[in-house]
């Protein structure tokens, strides 16, 4: 019944604890931080509870509050809040203790157009999975965004992203089924490629890289906006 809320509350607590250490001093952006949160989970939860509302995923009741809100369990919606603040101040620990390590920006913009033509070709031709498509589209466009406004966010979050991979894969291993008897979170194949990374769709991949990479675009325009106040 717990399962689902106790790993939103063991994936927020310990960064936001370590975020009060006061070399690194993370807290002192919280405005910008929750800010661009809040912001980001918005459209990500209509998307949520229009998939939910349609099939294409859904979540089960053993392992969540029978609070519900706009058909999606409180746990589906601290997860928009717990999960992106773990993996924001694990972006930027590692720029704070490894300040040199990024990708050159020729080689970055390299990655991002491999990526962003792949990408493409796969919603082209799935434009009639749901998940795919609608996902696919959104990183596409993150991309074309980098890539035209000369972001230069990718060159440290590449890197940053593969080590936030670990944790990601554990957390949202056992929420789609692994460990556990059943999944707290169940996919309908039907609306995705039907990839799976061990037990996780390998769209969610890029659901994440979408929702944390707009947060720290907005981060860094918030930080400086409130750093001129």
């Amino acid at each position: 019944m717990y399962l689902y809320l106790l790993l939103n509350i063991a994936s927020f607590s310990i960064p936001f604890f370590y975020s009060f250490e006061k070399k690194m001093n993370f807290i002192h952006n919280w405005k910008s931080v929750f800010l661009a949160i809040f912001l980001v989970a918005i459209p990500f939860l209509i998307w949520d509870v229009l998939f939910t509302q349609n099939g294409v995923w859904g979540f089960n009741p053993q392992y969540h509050l029978n609070l519900l809100i706009f058909g999606l369990p409180i746990e589906e919606i601290l997860f928009f809040i717990c999960i992106p603040y773990a993996s924001i101040f694990t972006h930027y620990a590692i720029g704070y203790f490894f300040p040199n390590l990024q990708l050159s920006k020729k080689l970055t913009n390299y990655i991002t157009l491999i990526l962003f033509v792949v990408a493409t070709m796969v919603l082209i031709f799935n434009t009639d999975l749901w998940y795919t498509f609608i996902n696919l589209l959104v990183f596409v466009a993150l991309l074309a965004y980098s890539l035209l406004s000369k972001n230069t966010i990718l060159q440290k979050f590449y890197i940053t992203f593969l080590v936030i991979l670990i944790p990601f894969f554990i957390v949202n291993g056992i929420l789609t089924g692994s460990f556990i008897e059943n999944e707290v979170v169940w996919y309908n194949n039907a609306e995705n490629l039907g990839i799976r990374l061990g037990t996780i769709p390998v769209e969610d991949i890029f659901y994440a890289f979408s929702m944390l990479f707009l947060a720290i675009i907005l981060i860094e325009k918030f930080k400086l906006k409130f750093n001129n106040e």
